[in-house]
């Protein structure tokens, strides 16, 4: 019962001091606010956009290693003529591959190209067409929502057929069914078997809306596979490590390319960890500016909470005597003003987070982009600004509690 009447006195203090002097609290609370919101709102627009980024990584695939001819990230040390000089993944590769692993569930082709399409006065330039293999869809995603996918034969004899987007879809036929009609790709007459769901833009600007899938056979037609970006996509069966896939991959490539022992692949396997380690890189540095970003905020703030506990000790120092000649031992006194700090601080933070809280929903009605204030943050911010609080009335709280009682009740 003594703590939950010293909490109350406690709040009943910190109260009044922000209804007596609401000019000094206003200044003092304000620091902390501005920190809590710069260091949350910095934190949150991270959180919302490292979201973005890592859910445009994983739909290529944690289980899935790309053999192409160039590696994602690279040393710096390596001389560009290392990797221009390497073959471009081949359809060849992919035989090899499905005929010897052990350890894939399905291996696909691909291979992109930027292409003129139209038609009738319809057109639409430097749309990317993406040749592909009869298993893409069992190693990357291919939602379609209107038609179907390609069957073996077509994918196999290059049938000129085609998936398109929707975004595509509804330029090349304005308010018509796609499905079933014909455009041009470069010239080539092509039929439509199937439209794949809207999905808008990814966080690089990506989007299968403005994409069209083709068989990788059909794609020979007006593209030489040997000086193309191609890529071979390769997915591990269950349970199977990237690493012991990787291992497995990279012995049968280097048995069917004829690499001598100790010499250098002539070849890149690349995986979506690579981009998200570096992602854990970025955003560490990110964080760290944000923490000095609003420590600075913080650091004034804190000194503005001790101001105003200094202020209020003296103010109350003939309280204090009286508190201590009725029996009040040190921990109370101290434990009271510690109390009151920790209270105003928490209540500038929770300011800063209904700032930010206003800044999420202002962002994601008004702009449609998602930055939502999370758990995480909510608590970072209240923990910090407890800390906060703990720390700036320490040393006044540790004065009050160290008032001789005759001396404090003289100053009456």
């Amino acid at each position: 019962m003594i703590y939950l009447k010293l909490i109350r006195e406690s709040y009943l203090f910190a109260v009044r001091e922000l209804v007596v002097n609401k000019t000094r609290t206003f200044l003092s609370l304000l620091g902390i606010t501005i920190g809590i919101f710069a260091i949350i709102s910095v934190f949150t627009v991270f959180d919302s956009l490292e979201k973005q980024l890592r859910d445009s990584v994983s739909a290529l695939g944690s289980n899935v290693l790309f053999v192409q001819k160039w590696p994602w990230m690279t040393d710096g040390n390596a001389p560009w003529w290392k990797y221009m000089n390497r073959p471009q993944p081949s359809l060849e590769d992919l035989k090899i591959v499905e005929k010897r692993s052990n350890l894939t569930e399905a291996v696909a082709f691909s291979v992109y190209k930027r292409k003129t399409i139209k038609n009738g006065n319809n057109l639409m330039e430097n749309m990317q067409i993406q040749g592909i293999t009869y298993d893409h869809n069992k190693v990357m995603s291919v939602d379609i929502g209107i038609g179907r996918y390609f069957t073996r034969s077509e994918s196999i004899n290059g049938r000129q057929v085609a998936l398109i987007g929707s975004e595509i879809a509804d330029n090349l036929f304005p308010n018509e069914d796609a499905e079933g009609k014909t455009f041009k790709i470069g010239g080539m007459k092509t039929y439509v078997i199937g439209v794949m769901e809207k999905k808008g833009e990814d966080s690089f600007g990506n989007s299968p809306d403005k994409q069209v899938f083709i068989p990788v056979n059909y794609m020979k037609s007006f593209v030489d596979l040997r000086y193309s970006g191609n890529a071979l996509m390769v997915k591990g069966k269950p349970n199977i490590t990237n690493e012991e896939l990787r291992s497995e991959i990279t012995g049968i490539l280097r048995a069917a390319h004829r690499i001598k022992p100790g010499a250098d692949d002539d070849f890149a396997i690349n995986e979506t960890s690579v981009i998200s380690n570096q992602f854990d890189q970025f955003f560490g540095m990110l964080a760290g500016l944000g923490w000095v970003i609003g420590g600075f905020s913080l650091l004034v703030g804190g000194f503005g909470i001790a101001n105003i506990m200094f202020v209020s000790v003296k103010e109350r120092t003939n309280i204090i005597g009286i508190q201590k000649s009725l029996g009040a031992k040190r921990y109370f006194i101290l434990t009271q003003f510690l109390f009151e700090a920790v209270f105003l601080s928490v209540l500038g933070g929770l300011f800063g987070l209904f700032f930010v809280f206003i800044l999420g929903m202002v962002a994601t009605f008004g702009f449609d982009w998602e930055l939502m204030l999370n758990e995480g943050n909510i608590i970072l911010g209240i923990s910090v600004s407890s800390i906060i609080g703990l720390i700036s009335g320490l040393w006044p709280a540790l004065k009050a509690s160290k008032l001789d009682p005759v001396v404090a009740m003289r100053s009456l």
